[in-house]
C-alpha cells in the first residue's frame, strides 16, 4: 500500500537526520526532526469550465536543534544524503549565531502516540476524473449561472524523531470543495471539507450556491448600526479562526495580549469550544512530537484553557497541549482545529415553502432547515453568509473589522424579505459571544476548508443578539 510504504520511508529519513546530528554536533546536541510527505491535487474551474488540474508531491524535512544553549531551526526538501547533510550543517551554523535560549523546554520524552482517525484510501489517491465529476455536478446544478471554484484532495504522511528516543508516525487525508455561483453582480457560495471525497456532493453545493446568488440580486442599502444577526457556518468559521489565533494562544496569553481568562464565564452558556484535531483525519502529533488530543477551551460559557507548545507550557507550568507549530516561538501556539459544538439534539423547526426558503421570503436566502430555524425567531435583523478581509484592530479585546460578502438579507418577522448591500463591521468577537448574547445555535455543524495545512474550522449557524455594522456600501 503506497501510504504505508511512505510512512516507513519518512520514519527512516527522520532517524537518519537525528543520527547525522549526533555525528556532527556530539551527544550534547538536542535535535527533533519532522518529515512530511504531501500529495496535493487541485482541480480549479472558472467561467463554468475546468481550466486547471494540478498535482504536486513533495517531502519536507524540518530540523530543530539546541546546542551549546542556543536554539535554531532549518528546513529543506532534499532527501538525498548530500541534502540531509547540508541541512544539518546549515542548522548548526545558524545555531552558532543564535542568541542564548535559557527558556529552552527540552525534548518530548518517549511516549505512545495515538493512531489517529482512519484514512480513506480512495481520497488519498483520488483521480482527476473523480474531482472533475464533482465540478461537473456543481456546474450542472447552478443551471446556467457562471460558476467558479475548486475541488481538492490532500494526503499527508509524516514521521517524527528526536535525540531523546521519541518517534511517531501518522497519516491523514481530506477533501474540500469551495465554489461560487454568480447571477449578475451577486455571488452565492457553498463550501465543505470532509475526510472522504465521497462525502462532497458537488450537485448539492452548486444548488445551494445558485440559490443564494439568485436571492442576493437587487440588494438595497441599509444604514449602519447594531443588528441582530444569524451567521451562517462560513461566517462562524471566521470567528473561530480569530478566536484561535489571538485568544486561545498560550504565548499571547502569557504576554497579556489575549482576552482569555481561564476560570471566568466570558461567553454565553450556549458556547462550548473544543480544539479537536482527531475529530477529523489529521497527523496525530505536533511538530514537537507531542500527541494531539481534544482540548476544551470553553465549556458552557466558561473559559477553561489556552493552547500550549512545550515552550509556552513550561512557562505556564502546565506542559504542552500538543500545539507545537512552525513559528510558534514567535507568534505562539494556535489551536487550528476549532469546533463550536452545536445545540443539543432537538427537533428542527419545520419551515414551510420551497426548499431553501423561509415562508414567502426571498427564495434561496436560507440554504438549509438548520439556519431556517434560527432565522424564524428573528423579529428584525440580518442573515449573513460570509465574512472576509477581516483584520484585528485591538488584539486584547479582539476587536475585528471586516466586510460581509456572498449575500446579506434583511429578516423581518422570521422571513428574509430582501437582499442587502454589503456592510463593513467592527466588533469584539468575545463580546458578541458574551453572556446573554447567543440567542441560538444550529444543530448541524459544517466543516470549512482552510489552507492545505491541516487547519479547519467547524461550527453550526449562530444567532446573536447584536452585531455592530459600522459602514455601508456608500462608506
Amino acid at each position: 500500500m503506497p501510504g504505508r510504504r511512505a510512512m516507513s520511508d519518512e520514519r527512516d529519513l527522520a532517524a537518519r537526520v537525528v543520527e547525522l546530528v549526533r555525528r556532527a554536533a556530539g551527544p550534547g546536541a538536542e535535535a527533533e526532526v519532522v518529515v512530511t510527505r504531501s500529495d496535493l491535487a487541485l482541480t480549479r474551474f472558472a467561467n463554468s469550465f475546468i481550466h486547471q488540474n494540478v498535482a504536486e508531491t513533495g517531502t519536507a524535512v524540518r530540523l530543530r536543534l539546541h546546542v551549546d544553549g542556543r536554539t535554531t531551526a532549518g528546513g529543506g526538501n532534499r532527501v538525498d544524503a548530500d541534502g540531509l547533510t547540508a541541512l544539518v550543517e546549515r542548522t548548526r551554523a545558524a545555531a552558532r549565531l543564535a542568541p542564548p535560549d535559557p527558556a529552552w523546554p527540552g525534548l518530548t520524552a518517549p511516549t505512545s502516540t495515538p493512531s489517529g482517525p482512519a484514512v480513506d484510501e480512495a481520497t488519498a489517491f483520488a483521480s482527476p476524473d473523480e474531482r472533475a465529476a464533482r465540478v461537473r455536478a456543481f456546474v450542472d446544478a447552478v443551471d446556467g449561472l457562471e460558476a467558479a471554484g475548486y475541488c481538492r484532495t490532500l494526503y499527508l504522511s509524516g514521521a517524527f524523531a528526536n535525540s531523546a528516543g521519541h518517534s511517531a508516525v501518522g497519516r491523514s487525508a481530506e477533501a474540500a470543495m469551495d465554489g461560487i455561483a454568480r447571477a449578475g453582480g451577486a455571488d452565492g457560495v457553498a463550501r465543505h471539507c470532509a475526510d472522504r471525497l465521497a462525502d462532497l456532493d458537488g450537485g448539492a453545493l452548486g444548488a445551494r450556491a445558485a440559490a443564494k446568488a439568485r436571492a442576493a440580486a437587487d440588494p438595497v442599502e441599509l444604514p449602519p448600526g447594531h443588528y441582530e444577526v444569524v451567521l451562517e457556518p462560513a461566517a462562524v468559521a471566521d470567528l473561530l479562526q480569530n478566536l484561535a489565533w489571538y485568544g486561545f494562544n498560550g504565548k499571547r496569553h502569557a504576554e497579556r495580549q489575549s482576552f482569555a481568562e481561564p476560570g471566568t464565564a466570558q461567553f454565553d452558556p450556549a458556547v462550548t469550544l473544543v480544539d479537536d484535531p482527531l475529530h477529523a483525519s489529521t497527523l496525530p502529533f505536533d511538530l514537537e512530537g507531542t500527541s494531539r488530543r481534544a482540548l476544551t477551551l470553553v465549556r458552557a460559557g466558561t473559559t477553561e484553557a489556552v493552547a500550549h507548545d512545550r515552550r509556552s507550557g513550561a512557562g505556564a507550568g502546565t506542559g504542552s497541549t500538543g500545539h507545537g507549530m512552525a513559528g510558534g516561538s514567535t507568534f505562539g501556539p494556535i489551536p487550528s482545529n476549532l469546533r463550536l459544538l452545536p445545540a443539543d439534539a432537538a427537533p428542527v423547526a419545520t419551515v414551510d415553502g420551497p426548499a431553501g426558503s423561509v415562508g414567502a421570503g426571498v427564495t434561496g436566502a436560507v440554504g438549509d432547515p438548520d439556519t431556517a430555524a434560527l432565522v424564524a425567531g428573528v423579529r428584525r435583523g440580518l442573515l449573513v453568509s460570509d465574512f472576509w478581509y477581516t483584520r484585528v484592530l485591538d488584539p486584547k479585546q479582539l476587536v475585528v473589522t471586516g466586510l460581509t460578502r456572498n449575500g446579506v438579507w434583511l429578516v423581518e418577522d422570521g422571513v428574509p424579505v430582501r437582499a442587502v448591500r454589503d456592510f463593513r463591521f467592527t466588533e469584539s468577537y468575545p463580546r458578541a459571544l458574551g453572556p446573554g448574547r447567543v440567542l441560538g445555535l444550529g444543530r448541524r455543524p459544517v466543516r470549512q476548508p482552510a489552507r492545505s495545512d491541516g487547519s479547519w474550522w467547524e461550527g453550526p449557524a449562530l444567532r446573536l443578539s447584536s452585531w455592530h455594522f459600522t459602514g455601508g456600501a456608500s462608506g
